[in-house]
Order: structure tokens, then sequence, then C-alpha cells
């Protein structure tokens, strides 16, 4: 849904640029007007010195080893004439390392590193393009990175950084796979820095460094595929970062701590720019992003426009603002996406590019050849224009953009409130309502108690995302509270609080501001990750006995003596678990649901608890029932199988037609369902087959699908109630078998009408269980959150264990992950009744 928000209209004036032909507005559109640009601060950016204006240039000493270039030779891969790029016209997987070592070729200014591998092993190259750096050069551009960060007030103050500091830039490509034209606009603009000598491009280059993703999904771009190999959309990834391409990204993020970022994606037309409609993300400083990323906008949309392209002509609309042009539908709120991931690290201009034509999906398959590589060629030059002017705006604001940066994190490392947007607050940008107010209230600290595998992997998380951690030498009191020894701290005055905010607290309800969301709203670790997690109001952490740490203290231990007992409450304990099967460890189940280990086979627990960080304690009981080896036959969306194969469970995906073309049942011990298998789309063959099956072995739903397939195959009496298909968020969860009290929802879904012998494992809290996200009642007033309130959440019988909520979802709340694993190794073998 995309409405009108209605604002002010301007008029477009379109400035010269470095790097673009001018050109008038389009005449079919009546443009917006632009601001007056803000002043022109190179100036303000002249080194004041004769030994700055040496520094600023950069000659390298004689001898002296350079910090740029840094060129390396990319061996070539193999051709792959199945690309499906090439079809476009556009530059194939296979010719990009070719390319970029011609690239490095042209002179100085360009460097290419490989910054990881996709997750089907293919390398992720980064390229810098800048003016050649001494070695000496590029440490002191380090250290004013870091004196950035670490210590903005000083930064603030700093001759140096305001003569001589580059200002980084980040083009993110073609992160959804079967967007591509991104590449191939950068790999052109690249090309055209590396060689021109005019006095914009080596003033541009002398004072910025501009970093090229790319391809960030290089698996997708060659399938034509949005996800990468592992079927992870990666443009959602950015909380989790369950993804290998994820975890690159996310490291130039931090290494480079850019100012400005563009995302290239398509295809809207015309062609979409942000900033957004509401809501905003509350935990970054949306003043200044939103003051930098409106300006930024309004130069790109002018050079987009610029080209000429009109609906007449070539079938392309003007460009369009959603901050300006849309009441709602294209938010910003969530940090899954990489321009809002990027706000927590620094940057201050960051946006979505959406390139008009389509040419992915049923337009490739369905448009003739030449069509699509005519609407290639377009997209190609849209998003080469959004480049351009992106880096006009570097040139004529980078020392502006640079302090607002140093502000950002200087709010942060100083506990200082936030700044709500409004017409004097964000002067130039029309249209700002209370609509657009989005602030939090930062709490003084987090407390993580340790010893637990949970509380490692949520602070390792935290470490991995640039949050500093600390962790106490001896048991304290805060907040009128008392902590153990080795409790994780995480005080939220430093300068990436909002990082820390937005991936500890609780977060809100806001179902009441907007009506639809583009994608989640709610997705806490704080409650979804299975450690404890406290938020602390007030305190002197000061006078706490607290050490910086750069990783979780390992908890993984076996006891000494006695048999051994495994807690199977977390995704680590099963995965530790399956290893152990695996080895052919007999391991028994005890009535209370841990897992039994005999101590004779303490040294493959031991080489499990170090591998899988997981605590092996002593214990008396004895009894229970034999657990063996589990193998899935799984129905399920990618990131399920994902997590799934995390916790070492056998899994052979299935699915209506693998069922159909005849599938092997004695493979496997348990169905999950939950995408992919329509019981009325099999043959009579295939519903004997699993009807045979599910006789001797029980099945796992999850979702309309999982509840659709359980009624058809006539398991278990339970009436599945579907609420509304937009709803997703935290909820509160009420536990009959000491589970999480907390879950993610998306499209929740609740169970009435219970028949004989169906048990209720968990249900939604009383009152509103929605603690964070958007949830609404449905058009005619049914499917809110009051409806499911009290209501069965999951359910199971001697056959079936159904989920209405998401306990998988994106390999994302980890917390409830061994719920799920229980429920597989519960209905292995179940004791038909």
């Amino acid at each position: 849904m995309r409405t009108t928000r209605t604002v002010p209209v301007l008029a477009l004036v379109t400035v010269g640029s470095l790097f673009l032909t001018p050109h008038s507005a389009v005449a079919d559109r009546p443009a917006p007007t632009r601001e007056p640009a803000a002043p022109d601060d190179r100036a303000a950016r002249a080194p004041e010195s004769a030994a700055q204006r040496a520094l600023a240039a950069d000659t390298p000493a004689k001898g002296e080893v350079r910090g740029y270039p840094r060129e390396q030779v990319l061996s070539p891969d193999p051709e792959n004439p199945a690309d499906k790029s090439l079809k476009l016209g556009l530059t194939p997987y296979h010719a990009i390392a070719p390319k970029l070592n011609d690239l490095q070729r042209l002179g100085d200014r360009v460097s290419v590193e490989v910054a990881g591998r996709s997750a089907g092993g293919h390398r992720l190259y980064l390229v810098t393009v800048t003016a050649p750096e001494s070695a000496r050069r590029a440490r002191a551009q380090e250290r004013m990175r870091e004196l950035i960060e670490n210590a903005p007030a000083a930064a603030a103050k700093s001759r140096e950084i305001k003569a001589g500091y580059k200002t980084p830039v980040f083009f993110n490509n073609n992160i959804h796979g079967n967007e591509w034209e991104g590449t191939d606009a950068s790999l052109k603009l690249i090309e055209r820095l590396a060689t021109a000598e005019d006095p914009g491009t080596r003033d541009l280059l002398a004072r910025s460094r501009l970093y090229f993703n790319i391809t960030a999904n290089p698996d997708g771009r060659i399938a034509g595929t949005r996800a990468n190999a592992n079927g992870f959309d990666l443009n959602r990834d950015f909380v989790t970062a369950s993804q290998p391409e994820a975890h690159a990204m996310r490291q130039i993020m931090l290494d480079k701590q850019p100012a400005v970022m563009l995302d290239l994606h398509g295809y809207v037309n015309g062609t979409l720019i942000e900033p957004t409609t509401p809501p905003h993300g509350e935990n970054y400083e949306y003043d200044l992003f939103l003051k930098n990323s409106y300006a930024n906008a309004l130069g790109m949309e002018a050079a987009v426009n610029g080209l000429g392209h009109t609906p007449q002509k070539d079938g392309v609309q003007p460009a369009q603002i959603p901050f300006r042009d849309q009441e709602e539908g294209w938010d910003d709120w969530p940090p899954i996406f990489t321009p809002q991931y990027a706000a927590y690290h620094g940057t201050v201009a960051a946006h979505t590019i959406e390139i008009p034509l389509r040419v992915n999906n049923t337009a490739y398959d369905t448009l003739p050849e030449s069509e699509l590589r005519r609407r290639s060629a377009i997209n190609t030059d849209v998003a080469g224009a959004a480049l351009s002017a992106a880096l006009d705006f570097v040139q004529r604001r980078g020392t502006a953009l640079i302090a607002d940066q140093i502000e950002a994190f200087r709010r942060g490392a100083t506990g200082a409130t936030q700044v709500p947007v409004s017409p004097e607050a964000v002067p130039g940008v029309p249209g700002i309502g209370p609509e657009d107010v989005y602030t939090t209230t930062f709490p003084r600290a987090y407390v993580i108690p340790g010893g637990t595998t949970a509380a490692s992997r949520l602070v390792d998380h935290l470490i991995a995302n640039d949050v500093r951690v600390t962790r106490a030498t001896r048991a304290f009191q805060l907040g009128g509270h008392t902590y153990p020894q080795g409790s994780y701290v995480v005080d939220l005055r430093q300068p990436k609080r909002g990082m820390a905010n937005v991936l500890l607290a609780d977060g809100r309800d806001i179902s009441d501001k907007v009506s639809v969301m583009y994608d989640i709203s709610g997705w806490s670790l704080g409650k979804l990750w299975g450690a404890e997690v406290t938020p602390v109001t007030s305190g002197n952490l000061g006078a706490l006995p607290l050490r910086p740490v750069t990783a979780a203290t390992p908890v993984g231990r076996v006891a000494l003596r006695s048999d051994l007992r495994l807690r199977l409450t977390d995704p680590n304990e099963i995965a530790a678990l399956n290893h152990l099967l695996r080895q052919g460890v007999p391991v028994r189940q005890a009535a209370d649901g841990s897992a039994l280990v005999p101590g004779s086979a303490r040294a493959q627990a031991a080489q499990a608890a170090r591998t899988y960080d997981v605590v092996f304690e002593g214990t008396r009981q004895t009894g229970g029932t034999e657990l063996r080896r589990v193998r899935v036959a799984a129905a399920v969306t990618a990131g399920e199988l994902f997590a799934l194969r995390e916790m070492n469970f056998d899994v052979t995906p299935v699915s209506t037609a693998v069922l159909n073309a005849g599938f092997d049942w004695s493979a496997a011990d348990v169905l999950f369902v939950s995408a992919g298998l329509d019981h009325d789309g099999l043959t009579p063959a295939a519903r004997t087959g699993l009807a045979a099956f599910l006789t001797g072995h029980g099945l796992v739903g999850r979702g309309a699908v999982g509840a659709a397939l359980n009624s058809a195959a006539g398991l278990l009496p339970a009436k599945p109630v579907e609420g509304n298909g937009d709803a997703n968020g935290v909820v509160r969860l009420v536990n009959s078998n000491g589970g999480p009290d907390h879950g993610f929802v998306y499209a929740p879904m609740w169970f009435t009408d219970l028949g004989p012998g169906v048990r209720v494992e968990e249900s939604y809290a009383t009152g509103n269980p929605l603690l964070s996200g958007h949830w609404r009642p449905d058009g005619n007033g049914a499917g809110g959150p009051a409806d499911a309130a009290g209501e069965a959440a999951v359910v199971s019988g001697p056959q079936a264990v159904l989920f209405g909520t998401e306990p998988l979802f994106r390999d994302h709340p980890k917390g409830e992950f061994a719920q799920l694993g229980r429920a597989l190794f519960t209905m292995a073998h179940p004791h038909n009744g």
C-alpha cells in the first residue's frame, strides 16, 4: 500500500555536477522544488598549512610503501554460459575478476580485495577508489577514523580531521541477486574515476575513499534469484547475520565507517530513492539522518530525472522520494535492511535505490531479449546517475557529513538525548509532522548474567556488531539488584548506543501508528535469544568492577564424575546431542526432557562441550527412553532448513513434487511441514505413502501449511485459526513445559476446539500478547491480538505437534529453536494411542 503524503510542493532546480551534464526538469511532471543547497564547504576543508597541504596531496616519499593502492591479481573464474546476467547484456560473475584486474592496471587509484565468500563459495570483491596514499597517510586515516568513533568530542575539535580526513562512501550492489544493474553501473563509474584527470575528480579522490561492494550476492546473480545459495534474503539478515555475505557487509561498515551509503536495488517505477515513510527507526539519530539523506535524495532525483527518460518515450516514470511522496508502506523501522543497519555505524546519509524497469522473475522469462537489454541499459544509466549524484553530494558536503557522524557518536558516548525531528530541527526538509517523530529513552545499561550458552552467544553477537561489553570481576549491585561475578554489562553511554539498544530493547508496539509495515516490526534479541537481559535505568557504572571484553568467556564444561545430563533448552545443546548420536553414543531422555549421557562417554561429551559451548552436568538420574538419530523430511522455508542443519539434524528437503515423484520414506523418521507441501496436490500413490509413514511416525507442523496437512491426515483434533496475515512481532507466551516466555509471530495462528488427548504446550498471554511489533485485526475486525489472547499457540498429541508461532523464523529467535528440536525427537517415534 502506497498512498500520497501531502507536503508543500516546490519547483526543482537542477544544479551543475562534476559527474553529470546538467538537464532541465522533466516537462511532464510538476517537479518538487529543491531547497537551497547547503553552502559549499570545500573551502572549509582546505588545508591550513603547508604541512597539511602536503598531507592532503599525499605524494609518497621515495621508496615508501603505499597504503593505497592495494592491488592484487585475481585468478579467473570458470566461464559459465548459464549465468543469468548474460541474457540482459550485463556483466556475468565470471567476467568480474578479469574486469577488476583491468581496472587496477589503469592507474594507481583502484584497489581490490576479497572481502569474503558467499554461501555458495564465490568471492566477494571490495573495490576502493581513492588518491594514492603512503603507508603513513593510511595509518593517519585509520587513526582519525578511530578518533571519530572512540573520542568524538576530541574529533569534533580536530583540525587534522577537518583538513585531511577522507570522507568514506560505501556503494553496495546486487544484494538481491536478480536485481543486477548496480554492479554494472559501479564498474562503469570505477573505470571513469580510475583515469579522469579533471579537477573535480582529483579533488574528490583526494578527499574521499569510495568503497564498492561489486556484487553482494554472486550466488543470486549467477542463478537469477533474489536469495543466496542458502535461500536467504540478505537484505533481511542484518539483525541475525546468519549468512557469510552479511558478515562481509557488516565488516565493511565497521572497518570503513561510511558517512554515506547507497544500496542499489530494483525494480520500482519511478525510481524510488529513500528516505522513507514512517515509522522511522527510533534508536538512531534520525534528525541527522533525515537532514542528509533528504538533501542527497534531491540531488539523486534531479540526476535521474535529468537523464530524460519519460513514460511516453521509454516507460520510465519520474523518480520518487517516499518521505515526500508517500504516506506509509515503505518504512525504515527495522534494522534488517542495509541502509538502516548502516545508520547504527555512523552513516548519516543512507539510501535504498530502486531502479525502475523490471527485468527479473516473469519479465525475465517472457520478454524478448532485446527488450530486456533495453531495460537493463536504462536501469544501468539510472543507477549510474544516482551514484554520481551521491558523489556530488559528498564533494559539496564532506566536512558537514563527517561533523554529523561525529555528533551521532558524541550523543551516544555522552548519553545525550535525541533530537526529535521538526521543521526547526531539520530545516530544508518539507512535510515533517508528528507522524515522523520517533525517539526512545535509552536505559543506563543492560546486564546479562553470564554462565550460560545463550548469554555467551548473545555477548559475542553484540561484540561482532561493534557494541562495547564489559564483564564483572566480582559480584556487584546495580539498580537495586545484586548480580554475580561474570555478569556482562553493556553501558549505553557508548558511541554506538543505538546498535546496542536496537538489539537488546524490547521494542515497541506500533500497531496504532500505521496501517501496514513493509517487513518485520519487532526483533528483540533480549527477549528472543534465550539469555537473561535486564535493563537498568540508573546507576554509577564507574564504580563497578568491570573490565572490557573482546569475546564472551566460554562456558562449556563436563562434570568430572558420575553420569552426565545435558539440558535441551538451547539450540547448541540440541546440536551437541545430535553430534553425540552421530558418534553412536548411547543417550537416554529423562522425564524432564533432558538428555542423559553415560559417564563412559565423558571424552566425547568433553569434545562436544568445547565445540558447542554447552554444559554437561553431573547426574544420578537413571532410566529414561532411548534417543536415536533423527532424520527429518522437511517441507520448510530456507530459514527453517538452515536452522535445522545448525542443530545438526539430518534433513532431506521434500515438497509436493518430491513426494509425487516417489519418495523413499524409509530414509526419514519425522516429517516437518511449514511450506511447499499440499495434501490436495499429492497423487494417490503419494498420499498412500505419506499416510503409511504417519502411522508409525509423527508430524511437526508450523503455520497454515502445517496445520492444513495435519487436518488432511486426521492426526491431531485441533482447529487452526489464522490471525491477520500482515501481523508480526515479539509476543508474550505462557508455557506448560518450561519453554520460552517470549516468541516470534509472522502471520500468527492459534488453535481452538481441542479434542481428547491434545495438550497445550504454549499459549498466548492474556490481555495484549504483543510486546513489540505490528498486529492489528484484519478488515472484518477479527484476527487481532485480542482474539489470540489466552489461546493455544503450540499444541501436541500422540502423532503431531503444531506451532502457531515462528520458532525458526529466518534463523532468528534462537530462544525458541530447542522447543522445535525437542518436538522433532518426540515425533520421530511417537507412541501411538
